[in-house]
């Protein structure tokens, strides 16, 4: 299943100004509205795509589950 690439600027933006502004000491950082907009449809997109390939992962892990066969031999110890 091919998916597209998330353009995740918004995110790396959002870092570097949050790691600027700790590291200018500063004590909030703000954002316009279409910068938040940006960042959230991002970040839904990103937990989106995650939660459904978290979905994918667990229907697979489930059914290997259900299909392996456990085999055991007691033989008493004689074969050692």
């Amino acid at each position: 299943m091919q998916t597209e690439r998330l353009n995740t600027a918004s995110i790396e933006s959002f870092i570097k100004t949050v790691k600027s502004a700790d590291l200018s000491k500063q004590k909030e950082v703000r954002l316009d509205i279409e910068t938040a907009r940006q960042l959230s449809y991002t970040l839904g997109m990103v937990v989106a795509r995650l939660h459904g390939k978290l979905e994918d992962f667990i229907a697979v892990k489930q059914t290997e589950t259900e299909e392996q066969i456990i085999q055991v031999t007691m033989d008493g110890g004689s074969s050692w």
